[in-house]
């Protein structure tokens, strides 16, 4: 990246820090952004050219979530079936980023429980997401998926990710401890798509990359 690009991704996460601090001490209703931006020592007109509203700012990172999906539908190998390439997705996107296991990911879902905006925010971005990367896994796999069956196996990916981090991320000890998050994540997808997946698929993804074997 330019530096002027590291220097606006600095003020972004100094943004985002700076909200889950407030959010936590102070709670959502009561913090402004005019707080947040102070707290992160810019001025509340900047802060509106990082994120468009306090909502926005608890989800830094959903753009790039469906980006890694639809990378991974784009980059597969001939071999690759559409669960395959989605838990690949999920494992590029856990190794480059906390933002699933994370003390804001935590916070948010207890918003996402507690603050109707916050809630309504969460539903919008994840429908948007679902119906997008459906339609790169329809278009792609013309031969396994239609539309409906592409919606459905994309419903159970984002399902299983949100449902499994609703119950682990409840527990405050798990969010010192994001491998242990990052693997029953992990677990959770391989059980819930195992219906769309090549019967020696869900040990291959569950294992993780190993030695070759020998098929000869």
């Amino acid at each position: 990246m330019s530096l002027r690009d590291r220097k606006r991704a600095r003020t972004r996460q100094t943004l985002v820090d700076a909200a889950t601090e407030l959010f936590e001490r102070h709670g959502y209703d009561e913090t402004t952004v005019a707080d947040i931006a102070a707290a992160a020592d810019i001025g509340t007109r900047t802060f509106f050219s990082y994120f468009a509203s306090k909502e926005e700012l608890l989800f830094p990172e959903g753009d790039a979530r469906v980006r890694a999906a639809i990378e991974a539908i784009a980059s597969r190998g001939p071999d690759d079936g559409p669960a395959e390439v989605l838990l690949r997705a999920l494992r590029r996107v856990g190794d480059d980023s906390d933002d699933m296991t994370s003390r804001l990911a935590a916070l948010r879902l207890r918003l996402i429980r507690t603050v109707p905006a916050v809630r309504g925010r969460a539903f919008q971005l994840q429908h948007d997401a679902q119906r997008e990367i459906a339609g790169h896994l329809a278009a792609a796999f013309p031969e396994r998926l239609d539309e409906v069956g592409a919606a459905a196996l994309t419903g159970a990916f984002v399902g299983a990710v949100t449902g499994a981090l609703q119950v682990l991320l409840e527990d405050p000890g798990r969010i010192g401890d994001p491998a242990a998050v990052r693997a029953a994540v992990r677990r959770a997808t391989d059980v819930a798509l195992t219906p769309w997946m090549r019967p020696s698929a869900g040990a291959a993804e569950a294992a993780g990359p190993g030695p070759p074997r020998d098929t000869a």
